[in-house]
């Protein structure tokens, strides 16, 4: 097995700083990826949180003036991630969230702000650092969408690259006045084969154009974004790179995710006895101050509350889930307008519908373990890691077809056909009609105890991780490699 370097380069890094899956993505990939002969070292910009926790590095490079300020870049490791870690803090060390201010708007200089975290990827890519010269560089999201082309326009001998697109929704979209500031030069960058993109540049469409490789998170949303719809803009470019554009799924860390040593339920279980999830449900339901209730199906989400989520839509179905017995505990937050018709409807129905507004790791995992359902009904998934971890934990996924979703959920009609177990339940269109069906059904299913606990099973031994998923990561980089040596 041919040993591979790869640096991998993104915004946001699990168990560090997360905002999204994403981060799941950045924090599991590169020690999955151990087994499979890749060393990867991940580079990520130095928030607050991240130089609290990188105690002991090392200091690889200094500069004086690095975009604006004095910057260093520094070289340790977290919770097994092998880190390069870009210390520049008039540009990272903010209150607020890697992409906002605390009032939730975007930070005026993310533009410069990532350009320098490419800026620097490509400069390892050059050898910057000689005990750790990579043979792929793997840029995540329009964050790091520059750094493929920091690569191509410094016209050197180069690794190869690889653009990974997490959601098409974001593109790094900036005045083309940028392009001067960030180094790149005016004529060849500023040109449809380049950063221009509808007369301003884009971070993505960058990554897009010009990385060896491209790939996404799920086979699905791999043809979905080739697609006028779908692609967002980027639709014709995606279809003229089809040949180097692939879907592969993604998987979420089995450690964290494991009901059977979880410290963040309530009581613990695996496959072989699913007894104490009826005790998680209560607890759950005590927590969302729902009705005790064993034979009330219990829903849960945990998203952004937006309407890429369809959480409207899940609004409209809930007389359904009332009529139907059925109660909903939702976790999250997002659109202003949703967070306050959801809390209203808890209002509305006390005992039978519960929200908590934000985001809370702890309970998101109890979210899972407690549930009878959990429900996505996103109008577009990428992959979605929230029905991978339902299936982890019995909780049978109600998702629409669309991406991941797609690809990664079995429904209850689709069985025989597949040739695999049902392990939740599909729904399309992406509307209230079709889904208000859904769940009438799923309803149906979980008053059948034998089929609902079939259902569980399946889904509890399906196999979610990265292992053979970071083997198609591995597959790929040698591929490029060859590619490249031919």
């Amino acid at each position: 097995m041919t040993p591979v370097r790869v640096l991998a380069v993104a915004s946001e890094v699990y168990p560090i700083v997360k905002t999204g899956g994403l981060a799941d993505v950045a924090g599991a990939l590169p020690i999955a990826l151990k087994a499979h002969g890749v060393e990867m070292r991940t580079l990520m910009p130095g928030y607050p949180d991240v130089m609290r926790l990188l105690t002991g590095a090392d200091e690889i490079r200094r500069w004086p003036d690095y975009f604006g300020g004095p910057g260093r870049l520094l070289a340790g490791s977290h919770d097994g991630l092998d880190l390069f870690v870009l210390d520049v803090p008039h540009l990272y060390a903010r209150p607020g969230n890697p992409y906002v201010t605390t009032d939730g708007v975007d930070w005026a200089d993310n533009g410069i702000r990532f350009a320098a975290l490419s800026r620097i990827a490509a400069d390892i890519g050059h050898r910057l650092v000689p005990a750790f010269v990579p043979d792929v560089v793997h840029a995540h999201d329009w964050q790091a969408g520059l750094a493929p082309a920091y690569l191509h326009y410094d016209n050197r001998p180069r690794p190869g690259t690889v653009m990974t697109i997490h959601n098409m929704a974001y593109q790094g979209k900036f005045d083309r006045g940028l392009i001067g500031a960030i180094g790149l030069p005016w004529e060849s960058a500023f040109d449809v084969h380049g950063l221009e993109y509808y007369g301003g540049i884009s971070f993505l469409k960058a990554g897009v154009q010009l990385a060896d490789r491209i790939t996404t998170v799920s086979p699905t949303y791999a043809r979905e974004i080739q697609s006028d719809e779908g692609g967002m803009g980027l639709g014709g470019l995606l279809r003229e790179r089809a040949g180097v554009l692939s879907g592969i799924l993604n998987g979420i860390d089995t450690e964290v995710w494991n009901p059977q040593t979880d410290p963040h339920i309530a009581y613990r279980f695996g496959a072989g006895d699913l007894t104490f999830r009826a005790a998680n449900k209560a607890v759950l339901q005590q927590q969302f101050n729902l009705d005790s209730s064993d034979e009330a199906p219990l829903l849960g989400v945990i998203s952004r509350l937006s309407w890429q989520k369809g959480l409207d839509l899940l609004l409209e179905a809930i007389p359904t889930i009332l009529a139907e017995g059925m109660q909903l505990a939702l976790l999250g937050s997002g659109d202003r307008d949703l967070q306050e018709r959801y809390q209203a409807a808890a209002r509305a129905n006390p005992g039978r519908i519960g929200v908590m507004i934000g985001y809370d790791e702890i309970l998101a995992h109890l979210v899972q373990a407690g549930a009878d359902a959990l429900i996505v009904p996103s109008r577009f998934e990428p992959c979605g890691l929230t029905q991978l971890c339902a299936l982890r934990y019995g909780a049978v996924p109600i998702v629409s077809r669309v991406g991941g979703l797609e690809d990664t959920i079995v429904d209850i009609g689709e069985a025989d056909a597949s040739g695999r177990d049902a392990t939740g339940f599909k729904f399309g269109p992406v509307t209230t009609n079709a889904l208000v069906g859904t769940l009438r059904k799923a309803n149906t299913a979980f008053h059948d105890k034998l089929t609902w606990r079939r259902l569980q099973l399946s889904g509890l031994v399906t196999d979610v991780s990265w292992r053979n998923r970071a083997g198609d990561y591995a597959a790929l980089y040698r591929d490029l490699m060859a590619a490249r040596r031919a």
